[in-house]
């Protein structure tokens, strides 16, 4: 049935769905409207919102483009690569790699979101390498597993109000990870969507005559050899000395933060590991900068969409459109009803806002009081506003960036499969909301 279903929904969207940068200037323009129509904002005034949060992102806009190139450059080397091969190794059918590139995905994505979405489609390509299979499914597999970052390891919500003074401490108090991220409720939706969602995309595998396939030679990414060595400086590029005395001090910091000083992964630190990983595994600088020239081609949707995304969230964040929508979506909510409207109503946000904790931002004044004045319990209430930020990833294609400049798709070819499953994992993380 869910062949039957995904068949008419892939064609639908490879119809319909515009490209990304597409996707952004029509946001854009729907919520400067909104922002006017429903806020009664001059068109000065949204213009200046617009204009002035325009490069709000630009940390993390390079923050993405490093997860990206980092990422690639490391799994390009040769001990990763031989590493990937010999898990993909173990898939023998391509139904299996679609439930092996799910599996990976998931529990990648639920210890770091960055490191999950980089691994995930890197592991991709190597299974496409290896087995005959629908490319589109393989990478929205991949894509998929990302819906349960914000429910892990690294979810910005929980461990934001986790935080010493984040700001609604006041309000609220700290509120640990075992009342969020490992909470029974939360727990019990991780565990049925680590399950539910590798099956789903086995069972939306196409008949060959459907498929779409790849040339494995298309994927091929090894690094040039150097060559003949003829002059100083090329004895520099190739030295794998000083790789390994600027490669080595790197990894020695990440042992002195993992495990004398206790710290935690976070972006910035996914982005060292990575390149430092990367600078040492692949021996020399010559053959590091010859990956990189490979994994900066992809980087172009990062770079020219993510200000427009700051804009938008400027737009909807100082015009007061985010906090009216979710004002809206809760006000006839209950105690036992608000983890659910919570959920639908970020879900809706986070199409405008796709940002988890400057979400949190927008919409914990909103839905705190709402929370307290239905006694309703807060941290089921955080972690509703966290699943409804992932979970409408599925089908806003600002994350999927990085996964398809790896694999070299279009968001088109694999929102499809997505919106499948943004169906069946919102009824799913609906009922752990309310039911658990």
């Amino acid at each position: 049935m869910l062949k039957m279903i995904s068949k008419p929904a892939v064609k639908l969207v490879e119809r319909y769905l515009p490209d990304p940068y597409i996707f952004v200037l029509l946001l854009t323009l729907i919520a400067s409207v909104a922002a006017i129509a429903i806020e009664r904002q001059s068109p000065l005034a949204v213009l200046r919102f617009w204009g002035d949060g325009f490069w709000g992102l630009l940390t993390f806009s390079m923050q993405m483009l490093l997860v990206l190139v980092t990422g690639f450059m490391l799994a390009s080397s040769p001990p990763v690569k031989r590493i990937l091969q010999k898990i993909a190794s173990t898939a023998k059918t391509p139904g299996g790699a679609i439930i092996l590139v799910t599996l990976v995905s998931l529990a990648a994505s639920w210890i770091n979101w960055g490191f999950g979405l980089v691994v995930g489609a890197l592991f991709a390509k190597e299974l496409a390498r290896l087995i005959r299979v629908d490319y589109r499914l393989l990478v929205a597999s991949a894509y998929s597993g990302f819906v349960v970052w914000h429910g892990g390891l690294a979810g910005s919500i929980p461990l934001t109000i986790a935080t010493e003074g984040h700001f609604s401490a006041d309000q609220i108090g700290i509120i640990g990870t075992g009342s969020t991220i490992f909470a029974f409720f939360n727990l019990a939706i991780v565990v049925c969507l680590f399950i539910s969602i590798p099956l789903v995309n086995r069972m939306m595998l196409p008949d060959e005559k459907d498929s779409v396939y790849v040339d494995p030679k298309v994927l091929d990414d090894a690094p040039e050899s150097a060559g003949r060595i003829s002059r100083p400086a090329e004895r520099l590029e190739n030295s794998v000395s000083l790789a390994l005395l600027v490669g080595v001090p790197g990894l020695l910091f990440l042992l002195d933060h993992f495990l004398l000083r206790g710290g935690g992964l976070n972006l910035n630190v996914v982005n060292f590991m990575f390149l430092f990983l990367a600078i040492v595994l692949h021996r020399t600088p010559r053959n590091l900068l010859n990956s990189l020239n490979e994994a900066i081609k992809g980087g172009a949707g990062i770079v020219i969409q993510f200000p427009f995304y700051a804009g938008i969230m400027a737009i909807m964040v100082q015009s007061g459109l985010a906090e009216s929508l979710s004002e809206s979506l809760v006000s006839f909510a209950t105690a036992d009803t608000l983890p659910f409207w919570s959920f639908i109503s970020a879900g809706i946000v986070n199409l405008f806002v796709p940002s988890g904790g400057g979400q949190w931002a927008v919409q914990a004044p909103v839905m705190l009081p709402a929370a307290e004045a239905l006694g309703a319990d807060i941290s089921r209430i955080a972690m509703a506003v966290a699943w409804g930020d992932a979970w409408t990833n599925l089908l806003q294609p600002f994350w999927a960036l990085p996964v398809l400049a790896i694999a070299g798709l279009k968001a088109k070819d694999i929102m499809g499969f997505c919106l499948i499953q943004l169906f069946i994992t919102g009824i799913i993380i609906s009922i752990g909301l309310t039911w658990f």
